[in-house]
């Protein structure tokens, strides 16, 4: 348990910034499963539009330390490749 104040505070702030981010990790996961939707319906358009709305939420995410830089550049490069595969 926290005695000092220092620690104290620190134990608060870790409070608040896990709930930060949560909330960010959900929008990330979010983006990603409208990308794997538009993936799953065939439809390469929405697929392509979907995965250039969802990539600067992405890199956000390792601006801001969720997501680590290596993890977040297997997901796209996945999810390019297989938009690309998709039929016109």
């Amino acid at each position: 348990m926290a005695n000092t104040p220092q620690s104290k505070k620190r134990a608060r702030q870790t409070i608040s910034r896990t709930l930060v981010n949560k909330m960010r990790r959900s929008r990330i996961r979010t983006y990603l499963r409208k990308v794997e939707e538009a993936i799953a319906s065939g439809n390469r358009g929405a697929a392509a539009e979907a995965l250039r709305v969802a990539q600067p939420e992405m890199a956000r995410g390792v601006t801001k330390g969720v997501v680590h830089r290596n993890t977040l550049a297997r997901k796209m490069s996945r999810l390019s490749a297989r938009v690309n595969a998709l039929q016109g």
